[in-house]
């Protein structure tokens, strides 16, 4: 695995639960070489990882559940972000702003 996909792990473990961030504040932390669509590329893949990657914790700049699809079932995200108390309504995580966390 290389060593940007790591980081990539490593940033999305520190999600504390019941907060969300999204693939561009992790591209940024991560530097300008890796792309939005790098860190989604990278969450697509995380379910093969050990130790856990919480993959549904990283949403779309909107706050949407743009990666649901690569779950095991639809509602998969979603069920663990309510899970979490994170409310979810059409796909969008409501009170995106304070559920927010930037990584550092």
């Amino acid at each position: 695995m290389s060593d940007w996909i790591q980081h990539i792990y490593t940033i999305v473990r520190k999600i504390p639960k019941g907060k969300v961030t999204n693939y561009g504040a992790i591209a940024d932390v991560v530097g300008a070489r890796t792309t939005s669509r790098m860190v989604g590329w990278a969450m697509n893949a995380a379910h093969r990882v050990t130790p856990p990657v919480p993959a549904h914790r990283v949403v779309n700049r909107k706050g949407l559940l743009t990666g649901r699809h690569h779950f095991g079932t639809p509602t998969l995200m979603q069920e663990l972000l309510e899970a979490e108390g994170i409310k979810i309504d059409e796909n969008q995580v409501v009170d995106f702003e304070k559920h927010f966390w930037k990584p550092e």
